[in-house]
């Protein structure tokens, strides 16, 4: 990418989105056009003091762009409805499979390469392995709507014949970071955690309901946004060979780790207390996630993640703490 190129990102009010927008602009991207819907004022400080040309409407976006024809360089496609417990799959299908087909096309049809959000959440219950191996991917049973609609559409992307110039479905793990305070229910379990500490000096988990784990030792790939970022970016500079990629570390850690973290950067003994998982997603709880990297290192990503201790430090201390925003 040259700093001179004009950028798309969809969902650029949302989490990922709009620390996307920050970390490019952090790099010297200043040309970009933030899509989506940007009516829910929770949202609004996400984009506070970001430099960016327009802010169009997710559903306008398209007719927009027919008037600027030839004037788009990349987009990074993340806009999604992301919540986990909708289980109308109609809702899903709309903004996650139809809407991101209606973005590869006009990215096949105007030659734009493309970075667009997958999700951990297309390998259910890990049957086939947390590998981002194109064979298996007709064969995943995602848990939910929402992972549905997106390994539909990896499904879908895979049998293009005509494809973007350059493209690259992102398969994220468990993110957390800054830019998250508008997610309710949605956001990462460190910041809810986090808050739950400033209540009442105390963190709620999940009880396990599983005999293989013990309670707060559920697993999962969590990633720093910070993270993400680099690697959505590297991805668009490098341009690899197309097709999935795993966004995690490769390196799973506990619930209970990711809580003693928390309490470790605010300098407090930890205290947990656990909870039975709520009925409606407890027969949808993935109980062990973890990306396998090796693709992504094979293409040639060598930079270091941060680890589960030096994320949380930072995201505690430099946003939570005191309710900045990236």
């Amino acid at each position: 990418m040259q700093k001179n190129d004009v950028i798309v990102i969809t969902g650029a009010a949302g989490f990922i989105g709009s620390y996307m927008v920050g970390y490019l602009n952090n790099a010297g991207y200043t040309q970009l056009i933030l899509v989506d819907d940007f009516s829910d004022e929770h949202k609004s400080k996400n984009l506070t003091g970001k430099d960016f040309l327009h802010k169009i409407h997710r559903e306008q976006f398209f007719d927009w762009y027919k008037s600027h024809r030839g004037g788009i360089q990349h987009i990074f496609h993340l806009g999604a409805r992301t919540d986990t417990t909708e289980m109308d799959y109609s809702i899903h299908k709309k903004w996650n499979l139809d809407y991101s087909k209606q973005i590869w096309e006009l990215c096949t049809a105007n030659k734009i390469p493309l970075v667009y959000a997958s999700s951990a959440a297309t390998y259910g219950n890990g049957e086939y392995g947390y590998k981002d191996d194109h064979d298996i991917v007709e064969k995943l049973q995602p848990l939910n709507p929402y992972g549905r609609s997106k390994n539909d559409f990896d499904i879908w992307a895979l049998k293009q014949d005509t494809a973007p110039p350059f493209w690259a479905g992102v398969k994220f793990f468990n993110v957390y970071g800054p830019n998250e305070y508008h997610k309710g229910r949605m956001a990462s379990v460190i910041f809810h955690a986090f808050n739950q500490i400033k209540d009442m000096g105390a963190v709620n988990l999940f009880r396990s309901h599983n005999p293989d784990y013990k309670d707060g030792e559920q697993i999962r790939d969590f990633i720093y946004v910070a993270d993400v970022g680099a690697i959505c970016t590297w991805l668009m500079d490098h341009t690899p060979q197309n097709g999935l990629y795993n966004v995690g570390t490769g390196h799973a850690r506990t619930f209970k780790d990711l809580v003693n973290a928390i309490f470790s950067s605010l300098n407090l003994t930890p205290q947990i207390n656990y909870i039975d998982t709520p009925a409606d997603i407890r027969d949808k709880y993935q109980y062990y996630t973890e990306a396998d990297m090796a693709k992504l290192k094979k293409a040639g990503y060598t930079k270091p993640f941060y680890s589960l201790e030096d994320g949380v430090k930072d995201y505690v201390s430099q946003y939570l703490n005191t309710n900045h925003y990236f």
